[in-house]
């Protein structure tokens, strides 16, 4: 499986998971969630290192191809795994 196709396959129903939680908590609801135990900040935690890790390979690899990274930064963090995945989704090049 390429890696278009894999992230479309998880950007559908990852889009539809996060729009329910979106209406049912708000945008503030889910990081509120977080804070109440230890085991909720470990979550938390291991979210932000992941998307910094992804942004650690996606901000080099989009100025190799000569492709602004700044948008999918800024998308990554705001709502998380949606911004690498639309870079990969938006990658042309094989």
């Amino acid at each position: 499986m390429n890696r278009r196709l894999l992230a479309i396959t998880l950007l559908i129903p990852f889009s539809v998971l996060s729009a329910y939680a979106v209406f049912k908590l708000g945008y503030i609801g889910i990081l509120d969630y977080h804070r109440h135990s230890p085991a909720g900040w470990q979550v938390f935690a291991d979210l932000v290192i992941a998307c910094l890790l992804c942004l650690a390979w996606l901000i080099p690899e989009a100025k190799q191809k000569g492709r602004n990274p700044w948008p999918f930064v800024l998308i990554t963090l705001f709502l998380g795994s949606f911004g690498p995945l639309l870079y990969i989704i938006t990658d042309k090049t094989k």
